[in-house]
């Protein structure tokens, strides 16, 4: 099978090379930057290089984008051209190249304003179901794109998933008081209870949506790590999330003491895998019940992959903690 893979020097991009080619199978992968996991160097929106990248293509998992730490330094139709533009130049050239599947990475980004639940309210438990209501105009065009690939599937039959990802970029978080208040591994753990999951597992839910696609026709699906709450927890979750997650994980109070950490005092949103892992047959695993199993035997918490790819950053000007390294 020969598989085209998008934004192959992206982390998404750079571990699903990886894997793919260990696997044995034939990877053609684009992007604008040059890696040694990037067979042609070019943008998406050019609709030449697209139609090159898929000659002979069986399937595409298409990474590129523009992702929110663009949004300050790249103008929104720069983002209109790779997220928009783009996705139609590979749906399209998917479709006169005969491929017979397509997996698009969104994000949960796209879910935007619904994130955030009013004062007083319970925290937001966010599924497929939710509307999004974006917040800017990487989350506008990244709606968009799934748009156009619900498009082209009800229009010429190409089976397509969508799999919005929550975090798994290793860089620190781009909010100073963040930062500041919580130790960057601190910070991570706490989020695998509800908005990250581990690169490892967000390339195995790509994997599992190559082959699922046929039968699935068209879904999109929440990749996040497995959260141990329910609705039953949403309201304490945004007076009392310490009370919530020791009921959950009665261990996490007396390690947390021994590292130093702490939980976040409240949680607003909580991201729902359920359909991902019913529909894709996906399994993932590190999840904050794993992690803190390593960190109590004094053991890494991420994946091997996650290491070996490391941190990028998205700038190869100073901008901060997004800056390329």
């Amino acid at each position: 099978m020969r598989i085209v893979v998008t934004g192959s020097s992206g982390h998404l991009g750079e571990a699903l090379c990886r894997v793919l080619r260990d696997d044995g199978v034939d990877v053609v992968s684009t992007d604008v930057l040059p890696s040694p996991h990037t067979t042609l160097v070019g943008s998406v929106a050019d609709r030449d290089l697209v139609r090159e990248a898929l000659r002979g293509a069986d399937a595409v998992v298409h990474a590129a984008t523009l992702h929110k730490p663009h949004v300050g330094s790249h103008s929104r139709q720069e983002f209109v051209d790779t997220n928009v533009t783009g996705t139609l130049n590979l749906l399209e050239e998917a479709v006169a190249a005969g491929v017979s599947r397509f997996v698009f990475t969104s994000t949960t980004s796209a879910f935007g304003r619904a994130l955030v639940p009013p004062p007083g309210a319970p925290a937001a438990w966010i599924t497929e179901d939710v509307r999004p209501v974006p917040k800017n105009i990487y989350g506008a065009t990244k709606t968009a794109a799934e748009d156009l690939c619900e498009l082209i599937h009800r229009d010429h039959g190409l089976p397509v998933v969508i799999l919005r990802t929550s975090r798994f970029f290793p860089e620190s978080d781009d909010r100073d008081d963040v930062r500041t208040a919580f130790a960057d591994a601190n910070l991570k753990v706490n989020e695998l209870l509800y908005r990250r999951v581990d690169l490892e597992d967000v390339v195995s839910a790509h994997r599992c949506a190559l082959e699922r696609a046929d039968a699935i026709g068209f879904g999109r699906y929440i990749i996040s790590a497995t959260t141990p709450f329910t609705r039953d927890d949403l309201a304490e979750l945004r007076t009392d999330a310490p009370a919530v997650v020791a009921r959950h994980s009665p261990a996490y109070p007396a390690l947390y003491d021994r590292l130093g950490w702490r939980m976040f005092d409240a949680i607003e949103r909580v991201y729902v895998n359920t359909a991902a892992r019913e529909d894709l047959d996906w399994a993932p695993k590190y999840d904050f019940a794993f992690a803190l199993e390593r960190l109590a035997a004094g053991e890494e918490w991420r994946s091997e992959l996650t290491l070996a790819v490391g941190a990028k950053g998205y700038h190869a000007e100073t901008t901060g903690v997004y800056t390329t390294r």
